[in-house]
C-alpha cells in the first residue's frame, strides 16, 4: 500500500521543484520525477513579482538566491521608433514596502538550481532523474504511475499525482477532451551578452521594455548583473514545438527594421551573433477537473503568454495552494485536488486574459501607439503600477506567509 503521506511529482523544473518544496513544508513526502539525466542550466531570465518572492521565500530559499537575484529599481518603458524613454514604473524598495516583498529578475537556471539544492537537502523529498513518467492509473488507496527509467518501467505509488511537466505535458495530454495549446502567431527570441558589451545605460538594474512596430524588446541584469537577458518577442507564423530552435542575428534583425526601430534598440540586437527561439502558445482558459487523484500545476495546467511576465510567478502560486490544501485535507486527496483547481481557476484565468490584452497593447502601431504612450507618460510610473496591485498583493496560504 502506498503511503498514506507520499506524493508524486512529475517534472523538476520550477513548478515541480516548488510544489515538492512546499509539500514538504505541509507534512507531506514526495518523489520527483524527471526525465532529464541532469539538471542543465537552460533558458532565459525571468521575472519574479512579490507574488512569487514572498513564497520562495517563506520557503527559506532567500539567503540561497541572494547571490544570483538582481533587484530592478524600475521598468523603463521606451519607444521603439524614437528611442525615448516613456515612463518609468518605480520597483525596488518602494515596490518592497508597498508589497511586503521584493522583485527579482533572475536566471532560470539559477532559480531551477537553487530549488533543486533545497530539495535535496529537505529530508521528506527525493529526487528521481532520468525518469519518464508515461501513464498512471488511479485505485481505492490512490495512484500508481508508471515510469520509464534506464529502458525499463518502473512503478510508483502514491496518494496523488501533480503533473508539472510543462507546456506540453504528457499527463495533460492523456485527460479526455484536454485540447492541445494554441499558437499565438508569435515567436519569443532569447540570449545573454555579457554586460560589459552593452551600452553603459543597459547595465543598470532596470528592466528595459522597448514597445514597436510588429515587435517588443525587454532586457535586464541576471547573473548578479555579469550577464544581460534579451528577449524579443515579433509577430511570426514559425510554430515550431520546443525551447531551444537556432536563430541567428541577421534573422532577428529583419523583424526590428531599421526604418521602423531606434539605433540603440537594433545596436543591442546585433551584439549576439546566435540566439534562440520559440513560438508562444497558450491556452484559452486555465485546466479544470483532475481525474481522482491527480492534478496539474504551472505551464501543464495553464500555459500563458509572457507578457504580464507571470509564467514562474503562477506556477509558484499553484505549489502554495496546492500544498495547503493537501495538507490540510489529507484524508481525501480528490477532494483536495479539486478545491486546489478551484481556488486557482479564475486568478490563472484572469492572468491568461490580462498577458494576451498587454500583448494587444505592446502591438499598437501608428496613431494607436501614439495614444498608448501619451497615456502612460500622463498616468505616471506609480499609477502604472498600481494596475498591478491585484497581481503583486497576492497572499498566500497562511502556512506559506512567514519568512524562514
Amino acid at each position: 500500500m502506498a503511503s498514506a503521506r507520499h506524493v508524486i511529482v512529475a517534472g523538476a523544473g520550477i513548478a515541480g521543484l516548488t510544489a515538492a518544496l512546499a509539500l514538504a513544508r505541509a507534512g507531506l513526502r514526495v518523489s520527483v520525477l524527471e526525465q532529464a539525466a541532469k539538471l542543465e542550466e537552460t533558458g532565459a531570465g525571468i521575472q519574479l513579482s512579490p507574488n512569487a518572492t514572498r513564497v520562495l521565500i517563506a520557503l527559506g530559499l532567500r539567503e540561497r538566491l541572494a547571490p544570483s537575484v538582481m533587484v530592478p529599481q524600475a521598468i523603463r518603458v521606451m519607444a521603439g521608433g524614437s528611442g525615448r524613454e516613456i515612463v518609468r514604473i518605480p520597483l525596488g524598495p518602494d515596490a518592497e514596502r508597498r508589497y511586503g516583498a521584493p522583485y527579482w529578475t533572475i536566471h532560470r537556471g539559477d532559480l531551477q538550481s537553487a530549488l533543486a539544492a533545497a530539495a535535496q537537502t529537505t529530508q521528506d523529498i527525493e529526487l528521481k532523474l532520468g525518469t519518464r513518467v508515461e501513464d498512471f492509473a488511479t485505485h481505492v488507496n490512490g495512484i500508481t504511475v508508471q515510469a520509464r527509467y534506464d529502458q525499463r518501467v518502473v512503478d510508483e505509488r502514491g496518494l496523488a499525482l501533480i503533473g508539472a511537466d510543462g507546456v506540453w505535458s504528457t499527463l495533460s495530454a492523456q485527460l479526455q477532451g484536454r485540447r492541445s495549446p494554441s499558437f499565438r502567431h508569435r515567436t519569443a527570441w532569447r540570449t545573454l551578452v555579457p554586460a560589459s558589451a552593452v551600452p553603459e545605460e543597459f547595465r543598470e538594474p532596470l528592466v528595459h521594455l522597448w514597445l514597436g512596430l510588429d515587435a517588443h524588446l525587454v532586457h535586464y541584469p541576471v547573473k548578479a548583473g555579469r550577464l544581460i537577458n534579451i528577449v524579443g518577442i515579433v509577430h511570426d507564423e514559425w510554430k515550431e514545438i520546443g525551447w531551444s530552435a537556432a536563430g541567428n542575428r541577421a534573422e532577428i534583425l529583419r523583424h526590428f527594421a531599421r526604418w521602423a526601430w531606434a539605433e540603440q534598440a537594433r545596436a543591442l540586437i546585433a551584439i549576439p551573433d546566435q540566439w534562440l527561439k520559440w513560438a508562444l502558445y497558450d491556452r484559452k482558459a486555465p485546466f479544470r477537473g483532475g481525474v481522482g487523484p491527480m492534478t496539474l500545476i504551472g505551464d501543464a495546467a495553464h500555459p500563458m503568454l509572457p507578457f504580464l511576465a507571470q509564467g514562474a510567478g503562477m506556477a509558484i502560486e499553484d505549489a502554495a495552494v496546492l500544498a495547503d490544501m493537501l495538507g490540510k485535507y489529507l484524508d481525501d486527496p480528490c477532494d483536495a485536488l479539486r478545491a486546489y483547481e478551484g481556488a486557482r481557476w479564475h486568478r490563472t484565468a484572469r492572468a491568461q486574459q490580462m498577458s494576451r490584452r498587454q500583448g494587444r497593447i505592446y502591438g499598437l502601431s501608428g496613431p494607436e501607439a501614439l495614444v498608448r504612450n501619451l497615456a502612460m507618460r500622463a498616468m505616471g510610473g506609480e499609477k502604472l503600477r498600481a494596475r498591478y496591485d491585484w497581481l503583486y498583493d497576492w497572499q498566500p496560504p497562511e502556512r506559506f506567509q512567514n519568512a524562514s
